[in-house]
C-alpha cells in the first residue's frame, strides 16, 4: 500500500487505520435482461460529437475494422458493467468534453495539479448513490481515482474507491498536467488531464475521466492511453480499474480509556478487465437494486433482488447485513431478529418491489466479504489470503468525539463530564466576583456597600464606658480584650 497526503483544508484525518480485505465464498447472481430496457440518458450533457475538442478530433487509423465492439453486460452483484470499444459510437457519447462546459463551473484544482500522492475533498451538489448509500462528499486523488469513504485516512488506495485508472500518476512532473472537475447539478465529472507516471515519464501522458450521475451510474471515459494498462508497474503504487466499498468498525480498547481502533472491512469489489482499457474506450456501470432501497418490512423480506434482505425493527432499516451501516446492524441485534423474517404487522402484498420478478442464475463473479469479529453469528471466515494491496496498519486512535456509533453508556459519561465542567465554571465565577467586591470595598470605604457591611460587622469589644474630665475633651474608654490594649478617642461622646 501507499500513503497519500491530505490537503490541509480537509477535516480531521484518521492517522491509524487498519484495512482488511478477504475473498468470501458467497456468490450471488442477478438477471440483467430487465436492465437493458433502462434509458441510458448518456452523460454527454448536450455535447455534439461533430464539434471539436471531443473524440472526433482523434482520428482512427485506416484499415481497422470499425464495427461495433461492445463487451457484454457483466454482473458484479451491485453493478452491471458494459465496456465500449474504441470503434463504438457510444464511447464518444459517454465522453464529457469539459472544454465545452461553462467555464465558471469547471474548476482546476491547483494543489492536485502540482503535487504527487495528494488528495482533496470535493463537495457534490446532489446526492450520489454509491452501493445504495448517498454521498455528498468525495475525495479526489492525484493517482487517478476517487476515494468515497467517510473515515479519511492516508491509505486511500486500499478500498472504498472509484478508480477509472489508479496508478502512480504525478501531475507535478509536467506543466500540462491538471486535475479538473465539473458539477452541473446532476453529474460530477473528474478528469485527469495529460498526467504522467511518476516512475516512468517516458511512457507518455494519460487523459481519462470519471463521471458520477445522480441516478447512480458511473462512467469511465478514456481519451489518451499511450500504453497497455497491463504493462503499468504496480511496484510503487497499486494499479486498479473498478469500484470498492467497505464498512468501518470501531473497537474499544479497555486498557486505554477514550482510545479506539478503527478497522475498515472491504465487503465488495468490482475489478474490470484492464486489457479492455484503451484509447477511445469507455465503461458504463449501472447500479443494481440493494436492500437499502426498501423502507418497510413487507417489501424488504419478500424482495427477490439477489440479496438476502432482512428487516430490523429497531433501526427501521432493510439490509443484507453487509453495507456501511454494518456496526449499527450488529450492535442493535439485527442479525438475531433477521432469523425470523416475520414482520410485526401483516405483510402488505399489494406493495410489490420493482424487481420481484427477477430470476437468478449461478455466478462466477468473485465477491469480497469481511465481517466483524465482535461475536456476530453471521461472520464468515476468510477463504484466501489478502490481495497485494490489502496492507494492515496497527491502529490506536484517540477518539475526538466524531464517531456516530457511541454507546448509551458513553453518551451518559459525556453528559456527566459536561455537568462537571459547568459546575467548575460557575464556582470560578462566584469566587472571582467575591474578590472583585472585596477589592472595591477596600478602596472605597465610604461607598454604600462598604457602610452596609461595616454596620453589620460583629464587634470584638465589650460595651464602652464613658466618663468626663474637666477641661478635657470627652472620650470613651474601653476595656482591653486579650493582649490588645488601647483607647478610642472621639471629639464627641
Amino acid at each position: 500500500g501507499v500513503f497519500y497526503e491530505i490537503v490541509q483544508s480537509f477535516p480531521r484525518m484518521e492517522e491509524n487505520v487498519q484495512v482488511d480485505s478477504y475473498v468470501s465464498s458467497n456468490r450471488w447472481r442477478r438477471h440483467s435482461e430487465s436492465l437493458k430496457s433502462i434509458d441510458t440518458n448518456r452523460a454527454s450533457m448536450g455535447q455534439d460529437s461533430s464539434e471539436p475538442g471531443g473524440f472526433t478530433d482523434l482520428l482512427l487509423e485506416e484499415g481497422h475494422d470499425n464495427t461495433t465492439q461492445i463487451e457484454e453486460d457483466t454482473d458484479h452483484n451491485y453493478y452491471t458493467s458494459r465496456t465500449y470499444g474504441p470503434y463504438d459510437s457510444t464511447s464518444r457519447d459517454l465522453w464529457v468534453n469539459i472544454d465545452q462546459m461553462e467555464k465558471d463551473k469547471v474548476k482546476i484544482h491547483g494543489i492536485l495539479s502540482n503535487t504527487h500522492r495528494q488528495a482533496a475533498r470535493v463537495n457534490l451538489s446532489f446526492d450520489f448513490p454509491f452501493y445504495g448509500h448517498f454521498l455528498r462528499e468525495i475525495t479526489v486523488a492525484t493517482g487517478g481515482f476517487i476515494y468515497t469513504g467517510e473515515v479519511v485516512h492516508r491509505m486511500l488506495t486500499a478500498t472504498q474507491y472509484i478508480a477509472p485508472l489508479m496508478a502512480n500518476f504525478d501531475p507535478s512532473v509536467s506543466r500540462n498536467s491538471t486535475v479538473r472537475y465539473f458539477d452541473n447539478g446532476t453529474a460530477l465529472v473528474v478528469q485527469w488531464d495529460h498526467v504522467h507516471l511518476q516512475d516512468n515519464y517516458n511512457l507518455g501522458s494519460f487523459t481519462f475521466q470519471a463521471t458520477l450521475l445522480n441516478d447512480g451510474r458511473i462512467i469511465f471515459g478514456y481519451k489518451e492511453i499511450p500504453v497497455a494498462v497491463t504493462q503499468i508497474s504496480s511496484t510503487n503504487h497499486p494499479v486498479k480499474v473498478g469500484l470498492s466499498d467497505a464498512f468501518v468498525v470501531v473497537h474499544r480498547i479497555q486498557q486505554i480509556p477514550n482510545v479506539r481502533r478503527r478497522t475498515i472491512y472491504e465487503y465488495h469489489r468490482v475489478e474490470l478487465q484492464m486489457s479492455k482499457i484503451t484509447n477511445l474506450s469507455a465503461v458504463e456501470m449501472i447500479p443494481l437494486p440493494t436492500c437499502l432501497q426498501f423502507t418497510s418490512c413487507g417489501p424488504c423480506v419478500t424482495a427477490q433482488i439477489g440479496f438476502n434482505c432482512s428487516w430490523c425493527s429497531k433501526l427501521q432499516r432493510c439490509s443484507s447485513g453487509f453495507d456501511r451501516h454494518r456496526q449499527d446492524w450488529v450492535d442493535s441485534g439485527c442479525p438475531e431478529e433477521a432469523k425470523d423474517k416475520i414482520c410485526e404487522k401483516n405483510i402488505d402484498t399489494t406493495e410489490t418491489p420493482p424487481y420481484s420478478t427477477t430470476t437468478f442464475l449461478p455466478t462466477t463473479t468473485r465477491f469480497r466479504i469481511l465481517t466483524t469479529t465482535r461475536g456476530s453469528t453471521t461472520s464468515h471466515l476468510p477463504t484466501s489470503l489478502p490481495t497485494e494491496d490489502d496492507t494492515k496498519i496497527a491502529l490506536h486512535l484517540k477518539d475526538n468525539g466524531a464517531s456516530t456509533d457511541d454507546s448509551a453508556a458513553e453518551k451518559k459519561g459525556g453528559t456527566l463530564h459536561a455537568g462537571l465542567i459547568v459546575g467548575i465554571l460557575v464556582l470560578v465565577l462566584i469566587v472571582a466576583a467575591a474578590i472583585l467586591v472585596t477589592v472595591y470595598m477596600y478602596h472605597h470605604p465610604t461607598s454604600a456597600a462598604s457602610l452596609f457591611f461595616i454596620e453589620r460587622r460583629p464587634s470584638r469589644w465589650p460595651a464602652m464606658k464613658f466618663r468626663r474630665g474637666s477641661g478635657h475633651p470627652a472620650y470613651a474608654e474601653v476595656e482591653p480584650v486579650g493582649e490588645k490594649e488601647g483607647f478610642i478617642v472621639s471629639e464627641q461622646c
